[in-house]
């Protein structure tokens, strides 16, 4: 890690690990010059960058050096109105109605360490030796507008964290139409774009397909979230990178609202990426002395393909985006009552179906929604934050003790962002919602959504939520969020100011999370938004851990689980065992492949362990079991993608190995049966291959004709059981050779197994 600066050349180079980025001062504009593998800082850098004269349709500002165009120049952060006609980085509109700015460098500050961003989520550095930052200043005099530019880099990641921040030091108003955190112009366009699309119940699934010139690839949220439609997140990969091998160039922004991200070819074969802020429906108005900051956006290179850029994200999102005491904590197993009752239930239901958890191993049940005012049907409510003692007599407190006594810690689901027309908060304050004068308010699930961008709104739901959390023994809390954004404006902002509503809900919602989570610190905090709608690093700031999906099929979750993990960890997914049919797509699988399926992430139940029969008890205990034996491998471990559900044949793996390489879990995923099938093995990755390893397959493996679980057929209680014999097998030869998966029988059927070193 290093910053090495030429003041002679105009030229910065930023090393973080394996990584190296280099921007050179072109007539005041800071270049785009390189970002790919660590470089060596010497002399050769300085006539990296090659411009080349350009016809007339390219502007040349300066007739004397007809090899400079703002047009064909490869830029840091663009600018509209002065000569470069591709996507410009952020857009100003001044008080003379004019929308061209040209800034300019005027210097460089560097700062040991990572500075928070006001307001606003980050990855962080907990020392100074961790990283250092470099900020380049730019200005427009006319305008009055200082620009700054941040980069960090870190000794222990190949990432770049980028942002900006708006200084107006002017005499008149001016209006920023757009503001994106980065942008970064390639030399070339022989590129694939990857990004993650989707739907309620079918997040996150990959795309891949070539760029071609021109707006090759536009992404975005308009919804006020990130979405279940979209993700945050963009790479760029060279045609023949895949799992493992080639350029990759990973895009995530730390945000959780509106948000776009595009990638254009330009006439020349440039591409030019840039994310951020969504500007459609977005104006932020500056008075003199204000000032805005963007959130960050986290650059990832990897040289070991897709595989290398995932282990990076997960790394850093792990250890220095996810915060507090729950960061490196063992999460707990647990029974969410949700899918087992909806909102049909009362005290004594819900502690039987805790009485049934505690013997199995569980460790925790959460109580979902329907606990608070008079909350039968999903009409009806929310905003009344006080508990319903037609269900709970005793209220939480006497729930949450009945609970502890089954030897089970507490949880409750709360939706603290919507109000429901039919409550006693909207007919008190029916102006607290986001709303248009003159205009329908949109309803979605009977709800509308609380204006966060007003104080007021805020601190009566911080108190509120205090008071409940404070009212029982709760270890953790889901924090749901089940509509998208209509008639965004607030009745608290004059005309000048109504576009700047999504994003100051966001800062509210920011704040509010900050400090309840702070006042908080031991309640573990998980994130929902009708599942994965609200997937994004900005959430994992505050809430080290997100309801995944919806979608609780286990086949749907292959693809879903894999999917999310192109950008975040195993530690940040919920995942749970539900009952068959499924609710969402009506399959009927084993609870072995639901079981081995939710154990790649924060293992847990969805459903009425009342209905269990002995064998199922048995299993889900061994399930249990098992994944406590496993559970920091796979919560702390480096994963590594073995199939991909999106290829092929659909069947799926992955594996999970500790830093030191000593012990490894993997999971293999068989969709559909191949008659007369050919003998298929699996190579496996990311093990020493100096290292012998004994093999132990999970005890709730074994499947009978139908594709379910056999549990007659395991004499041992233990989650593990040793396989082929005990032979110790080479680390070299299973990621060479692999191991026969083709043996298994039926659909739908699955395999884990455990391995650890030993002494040769």
């Amino acid at each position: 890690m290093n910053i090495f600066v030429d003041d002679s050349l105009g030229l910065f180079h930023l090393q973080s690990k394996d990584t190296s980025y280099i921007i050179q001062l072109t007539e005041g504009y800071p270049s785009h010059v390189y970002w790919g593998a660590q470089l060596r800082h010497d002399s050769s850098l300085a006539d990296a960058l090659v411009l080349r004269e350009r016809s007339s349709f390219s502007p040349t500002p300066r007739p004397e050096k007809p090899v400079f165009s703002p047009d064909a120049l490869p830029q840091e952060y663009p600018q509209y109105g002065s000569g470069d006609f591709r996507r410009p980085a952020y857009q100003a509109k001044l008080a003379d109605g004019s929308r061209i700015t040209e800034l300019k460098y005027t210097g460089y500050t560097i700062i040991p360490g990572k500075p928070a961003l006001e307001g606003l989520p980050a990855v962080y550095a907990e020392t100074e030796d961790e990283a250092k930052t470099l900020e380049l200043i730019l200005r427009d005099d006319y305008a009055g507008l200082t620009v700054r530019l941040l980069y960090t880099v870190f000794a222990g990641h190949s990432a770049i964290a980028r942002s900006v921040r708006f200084e107006h030091n002017g005499t008149a108003p001016l209006r920023l139409e757009q503001a994106l955190s980065a942008s970064v112009d390639f030399a070339d366009s022989d590129y694939d774009t990857l990004h993650l699309s989707g739907a309620w119940v079918r997040e996150r699934h990959m795309q891949r397909r070539p760029l071609v010139p021109g707006a090759a690839l536009s992404l975005e949220s308009r919804r006020g979230s990130s979405s279940h439609q979209a993700n945050p997140f963009l790479a760029l990969l060279r045609p023949g990178a895949d799992e493992d091998h080639g350029d990759v160039y990973g895009f995530s922004l730390v945000y959780s609202g509106s948000f776009a991200a595009a990638a254009e070819v330009e006439q020349f074969g440039q591409t030019r990426v840039t994310i951020g802020i969504n500007p459609f429906d977005f104006s932020w108005l500056l008075e003199p002395g204000q000032s805005f900051q963007t959130p960050e956006a986290v650059l990832v290179y990897s040289g070991e393909g897709l595989g290398g850029m995932s282990r990076t994200y997960h790394r850093l999102y792990r250890t220095r985006l996810c915060r507090g005491v729950h960061r490196d904590k063992a999460r707990p197993i647990l029974v969410n009552n949700w899918e087992a009752t909806y909102f049909d239930f009362d005290a004594d239901k819900i502690a039987a179906i805790a009485k049934e958890a505690g013997p199995l191993g569980i460790e925790l049940f959460v109580l979902d929604d329907g606990w608070f005012g008079k909350r039968d049907k999903d009409n009806s409510s929310l905003g009344d934050w006080f508990e319903d003692r037609r269900k709970l007599p005793g209220g939480l407190a006497d729930l949450a003790n009945r609970v502890n006594n089954e030897g089970l810690q507490f949880g409750l689901w709360v939706e603290p962002e919507m109000v429901s027309p039919d409550s006693d908060l909207y007919r008190k304050h029916p102006d607290w919602c986001l709303h248009a004068e003159g205009r329908r308010r949109t309803e979605a699930r009977n709800q509308l959504i609380l204006d966060l961008s007003r104080p007021e709104v805020c601190d009566y739901l911080y108190e509120t939520l205090s008071a409940v959390f404070a009212s029982a023994p709760i270890t953790y809390v889901k924090w749901d969020m089940n509509r998208n954004m209509t008639e965004i404006a607030s009745a608290a902002a004059g005309p000048e100011r109504q576009q700047e509503t999504a994003h100051r809900y966001m800062l509210g919602l920011y704040n509010l999370m900050e400090r309840l989570t702070s006042q908080f610190p031991d309640i573990l905090f998980e994130s929902c938004s009708g599942g994965g709608g609200r997937f994004d690093p900005g959430m994992l700031f505050y809430m080290p851990q997100t309801w995944t999906s919806d979608d609780t099929d286990a086949i749907e979750r292959l693809s879903i689980q894999y999917g999310t993990s192109i950008v975040y960890p195993a530690s940040s997914m919920g995942a749970h065992v539900s009952a068959v049919p499924n609710h969402q797509v009506e399959r009927t699988t084993s609870l072995a492949i639901r079981g081995d399926v939710a154990m790649s992430g924060n293992f847990g139940y969805e459903l009425d362990l009342r209905t269990f029969t002995e064998a199922e008890k048995n299993l889900a205990a061994k399930q249990i079991a098992q994944y406590k034996e496993i559970r920091t491998l796979v919560q702390q471990g480096d994963m590594y993608r073995l199939l991909s559900p999106f290829e092929g044949s659909g069947d799926t793996a992955w594996m999970f190995v500790s830093e030191d390489k000593t012990e490894a879990f993997v999971a293999y995923f068989r969709v559909l049966a191949t008659p007369n099938a050919p003998i298929s093995r699996l190579t496996l990755k990311g093990l020493n291959p100096e290292l012998d390893y004994v093999i132990e397959t999970g005890a709730a493996d074994s499947t009978d004709s139908h594709g379910g679980t056999d549990t007659s057929s395991a004499d041992s209680s233990a989650p593990f059981q040793t396989a082929f014999d005990g032979t110790p097998y080479g680390g070299d030869r299973l990621m060479r050779i692999g191991l026969v998966v083709s043996d298994l029988r039926g659909d739908f059927v699955s395999c884990t197994y455990r391995l650890k070193a030993v002494q040769r």
